[in-house]
Parts: structure tokens; C-alpha cells; sequence
């Protein structure tokens, strides 16, 4: 027979699990603690570390472009998954010398961090999720600039976990799919190599009209390609639309759901 405490703590227990199916949030950052320990208890062991960074894209695209579309790319991604939750964004990345400023940092708004600081926040950030149940960590980055010190954080936390469940997933195919299958899909769509681009050409800006329009400004996009260069601008980004983005949206979704499903393996 059951006691009153045994009933009283059953009841707490489906009234956590109710309140927890009900939220409908894959992010982290818009949970309760009590809701994430819930989820982890029913089986969503899978978190997401989104990382993006903040730098410029020219005049027509706004500073925080990596941030917000690797947090929604991640959402979907999650969702689509099942069982799976999306970190905090990191937005502070290594983006190349401060002082002489090199690269990016030649532009106003571009934050740069050492390497070592941020290989460290996302090794801490991996064995805070190990600590609070989560069993697969997943990095995906939306900057093509670090994802080498994504794949060494991840070598190192399995090594450091070899005795344990838990795992860390560097999924490169993230990155990988905006360099390969998206551009292939925008030269099937009639477009050149020079209006692709690799910086906040058609590719860049038509991905993240798809994610986010508010962030592109159409009326600044340089009318010659020349003088988008001198802007921090490698390609020619006035054939973008969010049509086009959308194609990069839906490869880089399905390409890296696979990819996360295949790194954990039938098991998990």
C-alpha cells in the first residue's frame, strides 16, 4: 500500500513532468532549474553549445549576424532532434589581433578574444552540462575562424571522459554545408562565384534574410562590388533574398541533424 508521503511525492514528480511538457522552449536560458532537471530526468540528456561571434559584415548587416542565426539554425535543430536542449549563445570568439588590428578588427564593433579564453568558457560551459546530467554535448559554430579550437575543446573533453557516459560532439558539417551543398544550390540557381562570396556576399546575406531580415539593411548594400571590399565585404550580395537563405537554412539543418544523430550513434 502506498503512504501518504509515497503518493504526495509521486504527485510532485508527474506535477514536475506536466510543467515541463508544457513549456515548449528548446533553449536553455528560458528554463526554470527545476524545469531543465526535469527534462534531463525524462530523457532530454542532448545540449547544444551554439557558438557565433560579433563582427563585421559590412555596412548592410548587422554586428550580432553569427549570433542570432546559429541560436535559431540550433533551435531548429534541437527541435527537430527531439530530446535536446540549446545552450546560451558564445558570442565573444577569437577574431584575429586587437592592437595592431588585423583581419575583422579593423572595423568598428568587432570583438576579439584569446584563444585560450575562449577554448576555456567552452570547456567550462561542456563539464557544466556534464555535472547537471546532460550526456552529449554538441558544438556547432557559425564562423568559419575557429572551428579547428572547436574540434580540439571536443578531443579533449573525451579524453578527460573516457571513464564516463558522457560525450562531446564537434559537428563540423555545420560550417561545412554553407562552404559545399549551399553553394552548389546558389550556382544551380544561376549564381557566380564572385556574387557567392565567402563574407557578406549572396550566400551570407541571403541566409540570414531567412533567419532574421531585420538584421540586413538592402538600401547599404554597395552598388559595386570594388567598393563593398573596401567595406569588409568579399562578394557582391545584391542578388540576396531570403528565398536563397532559405536554401542554406534547410541544408544546414538536415546535413547537421544527421550528422549529430550519426556522432551519437543508434544507442543514444
Amino acid at each position: 500500500m502506498l503512504t501518504i508521503p509515497r503518493l504526495l511525492m509521486i504527485g510532485a514528480v508527474a506535477f514536475s513532468s506536466a510543467a515541463w511538457s508544457a513549456s515548449t522552449s528548446v533553449y536553455l536560458e528560458e528554463l526554470t532549474s527545476t524545469e531543465a532537471r526535469d527534462a534531463i530526468r525524462a530523457g532530454t540528456t542532448t545540449i547544444i553549445i551554439p557558438v557565433g561571434g560579433t563582427e563585421q559584415s559590412g555596412p548592410h548587416m548587422a554586428l550580432g549576424k553569427h549570433n542570432v542565426r546559429v541560436k535559431v539554425l540550433a533551435g531548429r535543430i534541437a527541435a527537430s532532434l527531439g530530446h535536446t536542449l540549446v545552450a546560451p549563445v558564445v558570442a565573444y570568439v577569437p577574431e584575429g589581433s586587437i592592437a595592431p588590428p588585423t583581419g575583422h578588427m579593423r572595423f568598428a564593433g568587432t570583438i576579439s578574444v584569446p584563444e585560450d579564453a575562449f577554448k576555456g568558457v567552452l570547456e567550462g560551459a561542456a563539464r557544466s552540462f556534464k555535472q547537471s546530467g546532460f550526456v552529449d554535448v554538441v558544438l556547432v559554430g557559425d564562423h568559419g575562424g575557429y572551428q579547428a579550437q572547436l574540434k580540439a575543446v571536443a578531443t579533449r573533453l573525451n579524453r578527460d571522459w573516457a571513464a564516463t557516459p558522457a560525450r562531446a560532439h564537434f559537428i563540423g558539417d555545420y560550417y561545412r554545408v554553407t562552404q559545399t551543398d549551399y553553394v552548389q544550390a546558389l550556382k544551380a540557381k544561376g549564381l557566380s562565384d564572385v556574387q557567392i562570396g565567402v563574407h557578406a556576399g549572396t550566400a551570407d546575406t541571403s541566409l540570414m534574410m531567412a533567419v532574421d531580415a531585420t538584421l540586413v539593411r538592402p538600401a547599404q548594400i554597395a552598388h559595386d562590388p570594388r567598393e563593398s571590399e573596401a567595406n569588409g565585404v568579399t562578394g557582391d550580395p545584391r542578388a540576396s533574398s531570403a528565398a536563397l537563405g532559405q536554401l542554406g537554412v534547410d541544408l544546414i539543418v538536415a546535413k547537421t541533424v544527421a550528422a549529430i544523430r550519426a556522432a551519437k550513434g543508434p544507442s543514444r
